[in-house]
């Protein structure tokens, strides 16, 4: 195991200890989150050493907190007494790295988390925003307290020590067919149409990769095309608590490509749709990142069978749009120009590392 990562509490009474902080939901099934706490005393008087893991909606800047205002809404979570100890997980290869590491009074734990929760997810900030992203995350938390979750008992920061860790999906080793869209469009002043049909070739894009889109025009009309532009939107679903629906463009492109009057076009057109080109945009969904590591655009949401949508707190979406700009000519000119467009269903997610 190549880093141990570790949060100690104000106090120097709790060491939280985890091995990785990116746990892989396989579908079927989620990676396991095992961990350690140490204690540096055994002697808390009436108080016990809880960990919890939860997954919450964070909506809110966290300096609310201060004012009495809520700033998280727990979608799920789950609590472990580990001392006095009534926890006993079956050690893991993992749990033994970790107690060598930790030393004595180390106590091990093990959280099983559902795969029908979401993944972790980011809301892109604006540049004069502080503090924490909106978004869904996952945290454990160990801390001592007289009972695990009692709303009347204050639980002091420095009696606390806690580290965000991430739900990721990987895109899986097969991909579908790529989807197909066309159209014919008629305009005033002709008697013949436009038909637009456009295609890419797969149904999953990797992060990052270029997207090459196939796109075929027969402009029968007596107008001119005058050029084509292709954009993609990114849609993101606030399910949790309302039915806020943002979309926002992350990608437009133009093509010089000029179709006269009878005319056709057939080419392969491509894009690359990057966060690097979108860094100013508030509020656009992010893969859920840990402090100052790096990230993407948010992965598709990709929902199993069975599962609720309300759960999952925030949907991602992703669609291509191929956009034809036809030219008036004749008398009227620009008052009968008009656009011809087709919209494709994109899934944007991570490749699955090598093993």
């Amino acid at each position: 195991m190549a880093k141990v990562f570790k949060k100690t509490s104000k106090n120097g009474a709790l060491t939280l200890y985890l091995g990785r902080r990116d746990y892989v939901d396989h579908g079927q099934k989620v990676d396991v989150v095992d961990g350690v706490v140490k204690l540096d005393s055994t002697d808390f008087g009436d108080r016990k050493v809880f960990v919890q893991l939860a997954c919450a909606f964070r909506y809110g800047s966290e300096e609310l907190d201060v004012m009495g205002l809520l700033f998280r809404k727990n979608i799920w979570i789950e609590y472990i007494q580990i001392h006095p100890a009534d926890h006993k997980p079956t050690l893991s290869a993992m749990h033994d790295t970790l107690m060598k590491k930790a030393g004595d009074n180390a106590y091990p734990f093990t959280f099983e988390i559902p795969n029908n929760l979401p993944c972790s997810v980011s809301l892109q900030p604006g540049p004069n925003d502080k503090g924490k992203a909106c978004g869904v995350d996952f945290e454990v938390k160990t801390y001592l307290a007289m009972e695990k979750c009692n709303p009347d008992e204050k639980i002091e920061k420095k009696n606390t020590a806690r580290l965000i860790i991430r739900k990721i999906q990987y895109a899986p080793s097969e991909v579908g067919p790529g989807p197909k869209a066309e159209i014919c469009k008629g305009f005033m002043m002709s008697d013949k149409p436009v038909h637009l049909e456009a295609s890419v070739d797969k149904d999953l894009f990797l992060h990052g990769e270029s997207i090459p889109i196939k796109v075929k025009v027969r402009n029968e009309t007596n107008k001119t095309i005058s050029k084509i532009s292709i954009s993609v939107d990114q849609t993101t679903s606030i399910v949790l608590y309302t039915a806020d629906k943002y979309t926002k463009a992350i990608l437009t492109k133009e093509f010089a490509e000029t179709i006269e009057p009878s005319g056709s076009f057939d080419k392969t057109l491509t894009i690359t749709p990057l966060l690097s080109e979108n860094k100013e945009k508030r509020g656009l969904a992010l893969d859920g990142h840990l402090k100052d590591a790096d990230t993407n655009l948010a992965s598709t949401t990709r929902l199993s069978k069975g599962i609720e949508k309300e759960i999952l707190g925030i949907l991602v979406s992703y669609k291509i749009k191929i956009n034809l700009m036809v030219g008036g000519g004749g008398l009227l000119g620009g008052l009968t120009s008009s656009d011809v467009t087709v919209e494709l269903p994109l899934m944007l997610m991570h490749p699955k590392p090598e093993e």
